[in-house]
């Protein structure tokens, strides 16, 4: 696709890169057929194909109306399309920039930039989000049903939630932010497979958010800032000898995976930004790449319907690695309807566009319901929480699966069997 560039904006950044993007693509439209707002929409602006057009022109100083945001908005950036694209166009990369570009010129009303800063001034903070779930919970019982389900739990912190770890791990785990609040029985799963396998770890106490949210929401220079405080807080632990950074949430996986990118251009930051980038893996990535060996685990009966996460199969192309670990574990995995497709939690999506995300949430729970499991699994807080609030059976990390079933089916051990 060819683009000349507004003289106006040849000294942004990255602008270069967005040519380069626009010019691998050959507009055959494959990726319509995978990207979910233009399956429910049937809009050529709401998939990848017209959205590509639209950061094009406006790139290239066309007439642009902030309806063209209104189309980049909907857009869940699951990256459905890149996995797709035979051409091998970035498609995220080049919304991103295009997003960021166009939102400072275009602007926005009020109530959405008052709603876009709430989230970023609560949800990546658990010292207030913890607070304001609280707040939420107690409130709950008055609400309108549908805007009672959307409120998380907020279990109170244990001991066992809170354990620092070594003094000299092998690992390194993200805390995350909304995770650490609302599902701290992920984090202490993984910590328990660890224990088992005597893998020393550590949770770095200055560590905090990823900085997707702060992104995604178009804060480029927070989002920044809360990487380099990362980078600042496991840099002493990787000196040491930490060998990896392990994000229980396949979302912040995908952003850790990218810090090399984002800090590209901060000099002081830029080298350690793609060591973080190198050393960051998803735990079933990491597991099954260390062939570490479990308590021999016994065949079990239950069901489970696994929705792979996005961020998991497209955004880290990790699709399948779960499900082998649950099977090795002795869980037995349904088959998934269109497993490739957003649940329409995508981050903050689900409250910024909340009808397009209730749909796919719905069409999603149709798939993964469809074989009557007994429970649905993800790598994911942010697809755990959205697909609960309507899910007729539960919705579990992973990875307290496989911990259950070492704690369960470990004793009397049997012969150690490979991941």
């Amino acid at each position: 696709m060819q683009c000349d560039i507004t003289p106006a904006l040849h000294d942004a950044p990255d602008i270069a890169e967005a040519e380069a993007i626009l010019r691998t693509c050959v507009h055959c439209g494959f990726c319509t057929a995978t990207c979910p707002t233009y399956q429910i929409l049937g809009d050529e602006l709401d998939g990848p194909r017209g959205r590509i057009y639209l950061i094009k022109d406006f790139l290239a100083g066309s007439p642009t109306t902030s309806e063209s945001l209104i189309h980049l908005d909907r857009c869940l950036m699951c990256r459905a399309c890149e996995t797709t694209c035979p051409s091998g166009v970035r498609y995220a990369r080049l919304a991103e920039i295009g997003r960021r570009e166009m939102e400072p010129i275009l602007g926005r009303p009020a109530s959405e930039r008052l709603q876009r800063a709430l989230l970023r001034s609560i949800v990546p903070y658990p010292r207030r989000l913890r607070p304001f779930l609280q707040l939420a919970q107690s409130v709950k019982s008055v609400l309108r049903e549908d805007w009672a389900r959307r409120i998380p739990d907020c279990p109170s912190p244990t001991v066992e939630t809170t354990r620092p770890g070594s003094d000299y791990p092998r690992v390194l785990l993200l805390a995350g932010c909304v995770q650490s609040v609302s599902t701290p029985g992920t984090n202490l799963a993984l910590q328990k497979i660890l224990d088992t396998l005597q893998i020393p770890w550590q949770i770095p106490a200055a560590a905090g958010c990823c900085g997707a949210l702060s992104l995604h929401l178009g804060a480029e220079e927070e989002a920044l800032g809360f990487m380099r405080r990362n980078i600042d807080a496991w840099w002493p632990w990787i000196e040491q000898g930490a060998e990896a950074i392990l994000a229980s949430a396949s979302g912040c996986g995908a952003m850790l995976k990218e810090y090399g990118q984002a800090l590209q251009h901060d000099p002081a930051y830029a080298d350690k930004a793609r060591r973080i980038a190198e050393l960051a893996r998803d735990p079933g990535e990491w597991l099954l790449a260390q062939n570490v060996e479990l308590p021999g685990i016994v065949p079990h009966k239950t069901k489970v319907a696994f929705h792979c996460p996005c961020s998991l199969q497209h955004g880290q192309g990790l699709h399948g690695r779960i499900e082998t670990l649950l099977q090795r574990a002795g869980y037995t995995l349904l088959p998934v309807a269109d497993s490739h497709l957003c649940c329409g939690s995508a981050g903050s999506y689900s409250l910024l566009q909340p009808e397009l995300a209730n749909e796919l949430r719905q069409r999603k729970l149709s798939c993964l319901e469809a074989e009557v499991p007994d429970c649905i699994a993800t790598a994911n807080v942010g697809c755990q929480l959205h697909l609960q609030q309507k899910s007729s059976v539960p919705v579990r990390h992973w990875l307290e699966l496989l911990a259950e079933a070492i704690n369960n089916m470990g004793r009397p051990k049997n012969e150690l069997g490979h991941l």
